[in-house]
């Protein structure tokens, strides 16, 4: 006889349950690599997931949102009844509102009847997600102001654009992005290909954060070759509503207004990690779930969790950060699925990598900040460099700026950003295995990178940028 969770059965007949919390990247990942490795004679599978779609890439609702993409149905990689068809029970549109560790059970609620039931499991996947930032603040919660972290998200200011600038509303085109971060200049830039005027406020000295302020100045230029309006240094107090409760303005502690038919708020996410933290499980310093690298919930023996609510290990800084995408998500997923399915993965960590545009502008990073650099307590060198994405004789050659840090002992590469024409964004994954493998600015100049005179000069800007960056290790010597 075999007990499982208290339920007698013939060893023969035994069959677990594996409940998973959220139905995107890394909850459906971990769910589908498990059935992989266990099919349902074995495992059960039941997937809880609040909102109206699954396994879609919400890194492309601003292309939605600016016409590139022409619908929510083009950036689902798997439809609920897909997901069904392989032996995952997926209930839609309802949420769990419970961890009950001791009982081995969640409580879910359908979002449309209301009713709530206990559902138990065996082996639990946490995948809940983050949330945009909504600061607490008076008007933040009226018609017409956005975050964008889902479908379900888009498709409500895709409503609210087609409101605004509909009949009868005389203004209609007037958009204000709070934050100025990723979403934030992606969101600006899809709105201004519908022919809004987008105001950006943000309380930087440059917009990208993720970028130092030297490499944001080159964000910002580009923005305002757009013709997007940029406010440094913004802080937004409240929101101002009209007589119908709809977003009318926003207004700064400066005393300014920017009128604005549409917000979008694009200060960032956080982990939605509010279920875990009433359960008493482990989160770290920004608030998402640690886990061990196999992605399971320290202290948990039969609880994963994977995705945007989660910390992850910074390879470069030797600490846990929350770094939401969902490159890392798919791959939290598939560590879980292997785990629950009976094998074994790990997620070692990550240096940092992302990419991103504005219009013609491509804009990457990896690694530390000259900020990061700072509270990791390590001391370095930066060097700065501007080169062509072609030989400069080529037809077409773009500039590229590519600054570099490094340890100043050790010679250490710390971080690479690079901002400039097309094929300056790619060109960031050189440095991301060169951050991975730990290698030293001397080790990258002597990388056998390609050359051609349509892909590169003949010294690759990130060589160029590694030379200075080693003539800077030896100046400043111990």
């Amino acid at each position: 006889m075999t007990a499982v969770k208290g339920r007698c059965a013939m060893a023969s007949a035994a069959r677990e349950r594996l409940v998973v919390v959220g139905g995107d990247a890394a909850g459906m990942s971990a769910a589908s690599q498990a059935r992989r490795l266990r099919d349902p004679a074995e495992l059960e599978i039941v997937a809880f997931e609040r909102g109206h779609f699954t396994s879609y890439s919400a890194c492309g609702i601003p292309y939605w949102v600016g016409g590139q993409v022409a619908g929510p149905q083009d950036l689902i990689a798997r439809t609920p009844e897909e997901h069904r068809t392989r032996g995952i029970d997926l209930r839609m549109r309802t949420e769990v509102v419970e961890l009950d560790l001791a009982g081995s059970r969640v409580r879910s609620r359908d979002l449309d009847s209301g009713s709530e039931s206990w559902t138990d499991y065996d082996k639990l996947v946490l995948a809940t997600g983050a949330r945009p930032v909504r600061p607490r603040l008076p008007g933040i919660g009226a018609h017409g102001v956005h975050g964008i972290q889902t479908l379900d998200d888009g498709s409500r200011l895709m409503t609210t654009l087609e409101r605004a600038g509909g009949p009868g509303r005389a203004q209609g085109r007037r958009a204000v992005v709070v934050g100025a971060g990723y979403i934030g200049v992606e969101m600006a830039e899809a709105l201004v290909r519908r022919d809004y005027e987008v105001t950006v406020l943000h309380r930087g000295e440059q917009p990208m954060s993720t970028l130092d302020p030297d490499m944001g100045g080159l964000v910002h230029s580009a923005m305002n070759h757009m013709g997007i309006r940029t406010v440094a240094g913004a802080e937004v107090t409240k929101i101002l509503t009209d007589d119908e409760g709809r977003a009318r303005a926003v207004a700064t502690a400066a005393g300014e207004e920017y009128p604005a038919d549409v917000v979008v708020l694009g200060i960032g996410v956080e982990p939605r990690t509010a279920l875990a933290r009433a359960a008493g499980l482990p989160l770290g310093p920004s608030g998402g779930l640690l886990t061990d690298l196999s992605m399971r919930v320290r202290g948990q023996e039969n609880i994963w969790s994977g995705g945007d609510c989660v910390e992850v290990l910074d390879l470069v800084a030797g600490r846990t950060r929350h770094i939401p995408l969902g490159t890392h998500a798919n791959k939290h997923g598939q560590v879980i699925g292997a785990g629950v399915g009976g094998g074994y993965a790990t997620f070692p960590g990550v240096v940092g990598t992302a990419v991103s545009k504005v219009c013609d502008l491509e804009i990457a990073r990896t690694g530390l900040r000259e900020k990061d650099a700072l509270d990791a307590g390590l001391r370095f060198v930066t060097a700065t460099i501007t080169s062509t994405n072609t030989a400069g004789y080529y037809p077409g050659a773009q500039e590229m700026t590519v600054k570099m840090l490094a340890e100043r002992r050790t010679g250490r590469l710390l971080g690479v950003q690079i901002v400039g024409g097309a094929g300056a964004a790619k060109r960031v994954d050189v440095a991301a295995v060169a951050l991975t493998a730990g290698m030293t600015v001397d080790q990258v100049v002597s990388l056998d990178l390609g050359y051609a005179p349509p892909f590169s000069p003949v010294w690759d800007p990130v060589l160029v940028a590694a030379r200075r960056a080693v003539t800077a290790v030896r100046a400043a010597g111990a």
